[in-house]
């Protein structure tokens, strides 16, 4: 059987770029990752990729398989053939391009650099071991990373605002929030409320469909910004849309869409004001729900809020 395999190339000292065409052999177990170290070996030995443990541990093969970024090692050639007919292999997206499939790792290790990814002890304090037993259910496949970088290469946030931490980082971060022998778990959460933190998630889900190992990123996101929440770290505008959120609909039993931005910016008067003009354009479009005329079903929707407040 042949596996036709297109490949977008790029040289950094070549003047005119374009993709390779190949045509390789392969039987059904076969991967992509074997299809390359067969091109590389027999076909083209100029093909520039990054391999090592062909086992899915290492995190070095990740690369755009058609469309979408997937480990050449764990990729199926057969499987891809079946679902689009072809095998079209391109870099990872959003990130800069050394040769070939081969791209700049570097900006994603300054990220995972950047939340302390080990465990902080403090001085002269003892460390907790009392809570390990259970340690594994609390990470939710948090320590399952293998930092290939696929989730950041698939984030949207990322591709408007490089400066993002982004899922691969944030959910390191998780994994040493939930960890009790960890002594830093309070100035992790401070630095992770600044700028390019846990806020500028925007919740596309694509570093969940795109990680191999389950991991989950968003998912980790979201249980720091539980925790922030938790801690009283509750300030931010991200912070008090979800509280104030709750609190309105725990009040009227349904959103009420004018009290909502005003709650969330009440004190940034300069915000407030920009809001006016949405305001009344809501307002003339029946969007503004009134006091007199409650939701039918409020009061059971408040003894649920009142049940899950006990």
């Amino acid at each position: 059987m042949h596996a036709p395999i297109t490949v977008k190339r790029f040289n950094p000292e070549a003047t005119n770029q374009d993709s390779s065409h190949y045509s390789v052999d392969y039987h059904r177990g076969g991967t992509v990752l074997s299809a390359l170290l067969k091109i590389k070996a027999e076909i083209d030995g100029t093909l520039t990729f990054r391999a090592s443990c062909r086992a899915a541990i290492c995190g070095s093969c990740p690369m755009q398989i058609n469309g979408t970024a997937k480990l050449a090692c764990k990729t199926s050639l057969q499987e891809e053939l079946d679902r689009h007919g072809r095998i079209d292999l391109a870099p990872m997206p959003n990130m800069a391009v050394i040769k070939d499939l081969v791209v700049e790792m570097t900006p994603f290790w300054q990220k995972v650099k950047a939340v302390t990814p080990y465990i902080v002890s403090l001085p002269n304090e003892p460390v907790p071991t009392a809570s390990l037993k259970n340690i594994h259910q609390e990470l939710h496949h948090a320590d399952n990373c293998i930092m290939c970088g696929a989730c950041l290469s698939a984030c949207a946030t990322h591709e408007v605002s490089p400066r993002f931490l982004g899922p691969a980082a944030l959910a390191k971060a998780y994994r040493f929030m939930v960890d009790p022998r960890d002594q830093h778990h309070t100035k992790r959460l401070e630095t992770l409320q600044d700028a390019d933190g846990i806020w500028d998630c925007v919740r596309c889900n694509f570093c969940v469909s795109v990680c191999p190992k389950e991991v989950a990123p968003m998912d980790q996101i979201v249980r720091l910004r539980r925790l922030s929440i938790q801690a009283g770290l509750d300030q931010t505008v991200e912070a008090r849309h979800i509280t104030q959120f709750l609190k309105i609909v725990g009040q009227e039993g349904r959103l009420n869409e004018a009290r909502l931005p005003i709650q969330m910016l009440w004190g940034d008067w300069k915000k407030l004001f920009r809001m006016i003009p949405l305001g009344i354009k809501m307002l003339i479009r029946g969007k503004v729900p009134s006091l007199l005329n409650r939701h039918e079903g409020y009061q059971k929707v408040q003894r649920i809020f009142n049940q899950r407040g006990k």
